[in-house]
C-alpha cells in the first residue's frame, strides 16, 4: 500500500460522528430569531398596541406612576413580544434620560404562587440594591481616602466632615449586611412581602411589573398577590410600582376582587388574531434574518401561514412551523425548505401536542384512553362506552386504582374528545338504545408509549380486550 492509500484511509477512518452532518450546506443563519423566546426589533401589525403601551408607560419616564395594565389576547398574538419590546424600549430611554425605572418580567405559569412571585420580585430588588450600594460605597470610601489628604474637597460634597461621611459609609455597611435573600420556601408570606415592599422602596425608582400568563397565577393562587401589589403605592415612599398583566382569558378578571378589578384593570389593550396575510409579513421579516439566502421555496411561508391562520392566528405557531420545517430539511440535507418539509413539520408539530397533553392527563383519564388504545391494538373499530368500561374496570384492578362509575368514564370520554384525543359520537342502535361510538383521533402506537411512561400504567400486565357481542345497526 503507498503512501497516497493510507492517507486516504486515515483520513475516512478521521471522519467523526458529526463530520457528516456538519458538511452539509446550512440553512438557517440565526435559528433564535424563529424562537418564542426572541424579541424582535419590530413587531409588523402591532403599532397601535405598541403606541398605546408607550403613551401610557411614558408616564414612569417622568417619576410618575403609570396606570396599570391589562393586556388580553389569545396565544401567538403578539402580547408578550410588545410588552417586552415597549420594556426594553421603556429602560432604555430610562437610562438615556437618567431616569430611575426598571421592568421586571415574571413568568407566572412557571412562577405561580404568591409567595414566589413576592420572593423573585424581592430577590431581583435586593440585588439591585446591593450592586447601589457597592457602587455609593466605592466613591465614597474613594472620597472618604482623598478628604482625609485634603477636608476642603467635602465642600463640594454632601457632607460637611469627615465623620458625616464615615456616618454614611457604615449606614450603608449596614444595610448591605442586612440585604437577606428570600429563600424559595420557609417564610412566613407577610414576612416575604415586607421583604420585598422594603426592597423596592430602598431608592427612588419607577417598577414597572410585567406579570405574563396572569391568569395562571390568578387560578392557581388567588388575587392575593395582586390586591397587595395593587394597594403598595399608597404605602411607598421612594418608588412606585406599576403593574402590566398578560393574558390568554378575556374572562379572567369575573373572578377578581372589585378592588383588584379595579385597580388593576386601568388600561386595557386587546390584541386581536392575525390573518393569514399578516401571518405572511411576520414570518417574511424574522425569514430573512433567520435563515440563508434561498434557502425557501416561494410555497413555504404561504403554507405555514395558511396552517397557522387555521390556528386562530397564531404567530407563535407560525414561527414553529417555519424553524421545525427548516430543522427538518437540514437533517434531510437539503437544500431548501419545500411545501412537504412544512407538511411534515406539521404532522410532527401535531404529533407533539399530542403526546404533551396526554402526558399530562390525569391517571384516571389515562386508564380511560388506555383501554381505547387496547380496544384499537386488537383491531376492535368504533368502539362502545360500555366496552371501553369494562376494560377499563381491569385496568383500575391490576394498578389498584378506584374505579368510577360509568356515567363519570363517559364524561372522562367527552373530556378526551374535547382535547381531541379521540372522536367519540353517538349513534343510535335502534332498539338498543344509542350508544357512543370512540375512536382514537392519534397514532395508537405513539400514544400506548406515552401512556406506559406512566409508572403505574407500565406496570399493567397484558389485558385483553374482553369484546361484548357488537350490535351494529344492521343486525336485527
Amino acid at each position: 500500500m503507498d503512501l497516497d492509500e493510507v492517507l486516504e484511509d486515515e483520513s475516512e477512518t478521521d471522519q467523526g460522528l458529526f463530520d457528516d452532518l456538519l458538511s452539509g450546506k446550512p440553512i438557517f443563519e440565526n435559528k433564535e430569531v424563529l424562537r418564542p423566546s426572541y424579541t424582535p426589533h419590530e413587531l409588523p401589525h402591532r403599532t397601535d398596541q405598541i403606541n398605546k403601551m408607550a403613551t401610557i408607560l411614558v408616564a414612569a419616564l417622568r417619576g410618575e406612576t403609570p396606570s396599570n395594565i391589562l393586556i388580553y389576547g389569545k396565544t401567538g398574538t403578539g402580547k408578550t413580544a410588545s410588552a417586552k419590546f415597549v420594556s426594553q424600549e421603556l429602560e432604555a430611554t430610562s437610562e438615556k434620560y437618567d431616569v430611575p425605572c426598571r421592568v421586571e418580567y415574571i413568568n407566572c405559569e412557571v412562577t405561580d404562587t404568591q409567595y414566589r412571585v413576592l420572593a423573585q420580585l424581592a430577590n431581583t430588588f435586593i440585588e439591585r440594591n446591593q450592586a447601589y450600594v457597592e457602587d455609593r460605597l466605592t466613591d465614597l470610601e474613594d472620597l472618604h481616602e482623598r478628604a482625609r489628604v485634603d477636608s476642603a474637597i467635602l465642600a463640594d460634597s454632601n457632607y460637611d466632615s469627615l465623620g458625616d461621611l464615615q456616618a454614611e459609609i457604615d449606614r450603608l455597611e449596614a444595610d448591605r449586611a442586612e440585604m437577606e435573600p428570600v429563600p424559595m420556601t420557609g417564610w412566613p408570606t407577610d414576612r416575604v412581602y415586607s421583604t420585598f415592599f422594603e426592597a423596592v422602596d430602598y431608592v427612588e425608582r419607577v417598577a414597572v411589573i410585567m406579570l405574563d400568563e396572569i391568569d395562571k397565577l390568578v387560578e392557581k393562587s388567588g388575587d392575593d398577590v395582586l390586591y397587595n401589589l395593587s394597594r403598595m403605592n399608597s404605602e411607598l415612599e421612594n418608588s412606585r410600582v406599576s403593574i402590566i398583566g398578560i393574558s390568554n382569558d378575556l374572562k379572567f378578571t369575573d373572578f377578581l376582587d372589585p378592588r383588584v378589578k379595579s385597580s388593576l384593570g386601568e388600561e386595557e389593550i386587546v390584541f386581536p388574531p392575525y390573518d393569514a396575510n399578516q401571518l405572511r409579513d411576520i414570518l417574511t421579516h424574522r425569514a430573512d434574518v433567520s435563515f440563508k439566502d434561498d434557502a425557501l421555496s416561494e410555497d413555504v411561508i404561504p403554507l405555514c401561514a395558511a396552517f397557522a391562520a387555521q390556528e386562530h392566528g397564531d404567530a407563535r405557531r407560525a414561527l414553529d412551523l417555519l424553524r421545525t420545517a427548516g430543522e427538518l430539511a437540514e437533517r434531510e440535507q437539503a437544500e431548501q425548505v419545500t411545501e412537504e418539509h412544512v407538511r411534515k413539520a406539521q404532522d410532527k408539530i401535531e404529533l407533539d401536542r399530542v403526546v404533551e397533553v396526554v402526558r399530562t392527563l390525569p391517571t384516571q383519564s389515562k386508564l380511560v384512553l388506555y383501554a381505547i388504545v387496547l380496544h384499537e391494538k386488537h383491531g376492535v373499530r368504533n368502539i362502545n362506552t360500555g366496552e371501553v368500561y369494562n376494560i377499563y374496570k381491569r385496568l383500575c384492578t391490576e394498578i389498584d386504582a378506584d374505579v368510577l362509575t360509568q356515567r363519570r368514564v363517559t364524561d372522562l370520554i367527552s373530556e378526551l374528545d374535547m382535547l381531541g384525543i379521540v372522536n367519540a359520537v353517538v349513534v343510535s342502535k335502534g332498539r338498543y338504545g344509542r350508544t357512543k361510538e370512540i375512536s382514537l383521533s392519534v397514532p395508537v402506537d405513539e400514544t400506548e408509549t406515552v401512556l406506559q411512561a406512566d409508572s403505574r400504567i407500565g406496570d399493567v400486565g397484558d389485558v385483553s380486550p374482553f369484546l361484548q357481542a357488537r350490535f351494529d345497526g344492521d343486525h336485527n
